[in-house]
């Protein structure tokens, strides 16, 4: 195997980063010192804390430009959208330093007499966050921030096709003062990380990614006893009733399809229309996906990139091929987006018509620049059909009839519902999934429950 870690840009195929893998010495280095370290920065005001914790934010919007540059190249995201990870990145992190202190408190009971009772939250020790590639720093910080600011250590692993995104949290947190050994990150092959889950050292895992990916870590960390967050991704709907907006349905969840090539594990990719306005719906939604522009993700002019590798390209032109035989219909044509090529990354967007639960392309994840949209007759068809999926981790109702919609939403199998929005990230609600989109919990002051553990503190007072 390999020793060095080698990026491919989508944008070209050319060899973008290179980085050496971590060795068994520098793991071993690496361990210790986030050990050692959690030791004093548990201890360590939260004021003190999350000042730090502020500086890193400051540190990493000023560097806004050269992120986004290596975000496009590094897995295509277009350059005119890129910056707006910084911001997501801003939002979520301030969020979450201005609710620590009461995320953070301990919880005071009831007044027993001869009696003080009452539960702290104490850091659980060193947490090794896993994050993917697709929003790189918007999964990561999910986990990072929160663990820091709870008083743990944090090693970062991140995607192969993403590197340079560990080195800049680094940078940033240098530069905002944190005490050494605090944050660092590892470049690690498959078998490594495996094996820093199965370390002593490490007392919780934050995962991002597949469901196989998913199903490693609880492999690597079974008999451990040890917290493991998992968030895998989905294959999220989208229901307009009847009585919705059309025009915002429509901008709305082809923006939510195909932003950022369909690489979004909220991003839509079925959905389901009323009968009577199905026709319109269709209509509507093909004219815009025909407005994309599908070309180099450092070309300003260009709306929709590569997907991250020409083998996923693969993958979803398959699904697509799959869904026509067994009788969907396909409205954009692929010469029309002349960079679409088979064995290339560059892929054509779709919508898909007549389609049914029997086609993979709507129970399978995609990934990508594709949608299918499904006429129905009913809330109740609608609601049975949103549910039919392994995954549940976003949701979404296009209504008028706020009851209607909540009633709707009370019977959907999914961490997170929406009516008349979709694929975004309130960073005050909680981030959860239920079936194969994973468990656990980040976002919130919730999320800081899953990384810290309740430590009860009964006092007898009189004796």
């Amino acid at each position: 195997m390999s020793q060095q870690l080698k990026t491919l840009s989508p944008i070209d195929g050319s060899e973008y980063v290179v980085r050496d893998y971590a060795t068994g010495a520098e793991i071993e280095t690496t361990l210790a010192r986030a050990t050692r370290a959690h030791k004093a920065w548990k201890s360590t005001p939260l004021e003190e804390r999350s000042a730090i914790c502020s500086r890193m934010v400051d540190a990493f919007v000023a560097c806004k430009d050269e992120i986004a540059a290596e975000l496009c190249w590094q897995m295509g995201r277009p350059i005119r959208y890129a910056a707006g990870e910084v911001g997501g990145v801003e939002e979520r992190a301030r969020y979450m330093i201005s609710v620590a202190a009461e995320a953070l408190q301990p919880i005071q009971l009831p007044e027993k007499t001869g009696f003080t009772r009452y539960i702290t939250r104490e850091a659980v020790g060193v947490v090794f966050v896993i994050a993917p590639w697709n929003f790189p720093y918007m999964t990561a910080v999910n986990a990072i921030v929160p663990a820091i600011l709870a008083g743990n250590t944090v090693v970062l692993k991140h995607s192969a096709q993403t590197p340079l995104c560990a080195e800049r949290f680094a940078e940033a947190f240098q530069a905002a003062g944190l005490p050494e050994g605090v944050f660092q990150y590892l470049h690690l092959a498959h078998a490594d990380t495996e094996g820093v889950i199965r370390d002593a050292r490490v007392n919780h895992v934050c995962f991002t990614g597949s469901v196989p990916g998913g199903a490693m870590v609880e492999r690597a960390a079974a008999g451990r006893f040890i917290g493991v967050g998992l968030e895998l991704g989905g294959k999220d709907p989208a229901y307009i009733r009847e009585d919705a907006d059309l025009d915002h349905a429509v901008e709305t969840t082809i923006d939510g399809a195909f932003f950022n090539s369909g690489q979004s594990c909220c991003g839509i990719e079925r959905i389901y229309v009323h009968e009577s306005v199905y026709e319109r719906f269709v209509e509507q939604a093909v004219a815009l996906v025909k407005q994309y522009q599908l070309g180099r993700s450092d070309d300003p002019e260009t709306t929709l990139g590569p997907v991250v590798r020409a083998s996923a390209a693969d993958f979803i032109r398959a699904q697509v091929s799959d869904a026509v035989a067994a009788g969907a219909v396909a409205h954009i044509d692929p010469a029309d987006f002349p960079l679409d090529a088979p064995g290339s990354a560059y892929l054509a967007p779709q919508v898909l018509t007549n389609v049914n639960h029997g086609m993979r392309v709507m129970t399978e994840e995609t990934f990508g620049p594709v949608v299918g949209i499904q006429k129905v007759s009913s809330d109740e068809e609608a609601i049975a059909l949103m549910n039919d999926s392994e995954f549940g981790l976003t949701a979404s109702v296009f209504t008028r009839d706020m009851d209607a919609g909540v009633a709707i939403g009370e019977q959907l199998d999914t961490g997170t519902f929406f009516i008349n929005r979709c694929d975004y990230l309130d960073p005050a609600l909680a981030w959860t999934g239920v079936k194969h989109s994973g468990r656990g919990c980040t976002l919130s002051v919730v999320g800081f429950e899953h990384l810290t553990r309740p430590k009860s503190f009964h006092l007898k007072t009189e004796i």
